[in-house]
């Protein structure tokens, strides 16, 4: 284990512990993660999750200023008008399933074309998985822990062959945390 790796799993605790609660610092521990996680797989040979990470910095600040009320849609919103959790409206699934599809293919493919990544097609449809379940967690939809559901065990995996046996721990604590987080964020809902 790296020094990057044992501090980048201690943010990644810090930042499930503040999804899973739909906390104030989940934005900035998303940021400071994204850019810990960015340096880690580059290191690593994790070129769409390196690539993931750099998403993730600007999806925060997005989330952020979904989350605060800065950006409106006409969604649920608290007194202070900070968004509610919800569900994700059903028009808006087939559009999640096919941008999933043609994310994975085409990261699969150009991890193939540079012929360094460690897994191409986990690593692939992790990231496919990972640019879906982060839109759909900033505009605060319950079912983005689906996606995680299903990332969590291919990136246990991709760390583990990669070395990062600290991230590998990380991802597998997340995976608890899906399962709760799913159960609380479906009573938010509501």
């Amino acid at each position: 284990m790296n020094t990057l790796d044992i501090i980048g799993a201690a943010i990644g605790l810090a930042y499930i512990v503040s999804e899973y609660r739909a906390g104030r610092w989940f934005w900035p521990l998303s940021l400071l993660m994204s850019g810990f996680y960015a340096v880690i797989y580059f290191r690593a040979a994790c070129y769409a999750n390196f690539g993931i990470c750099c998403y993730n910095l600007v999806m925060s600040v997005y989330g952020l200023l979904v989350w605060r009320g800065i950006i409106k849609n006409g969604e649920r919103r608290t007194e202070s008008g900070e968004r509610l959790v919800s569900s994700c409206p059903a028009r808006y699934w087939p559009g999640i399933i096919a941008a999933t599809v043609v994310l994975t293919l085409v990261f699969r493919w150009l991890l193939g074309l540079l012929g360094e990544s460690t897994l191409p097609l986990i690593d692939g449809l992790s990231s496919a998985l990972n640019i879906v379940g982060m839109w759909m967690l900033s505009q605060k939809y319950w079912q983005q822990w689906f996606t995680w559901l299903i990332v969590e065990p291919l990136m246990i995996g991709l760390c583990l062959a990669s070395g990062l046996y600290a991230s590998a721990a990380m991802y597998a604590v997340y995976e608890l945390f899906v399962v709760m987080g799913i159960i609380r964020w479906k009573k938010l809902s509501k």
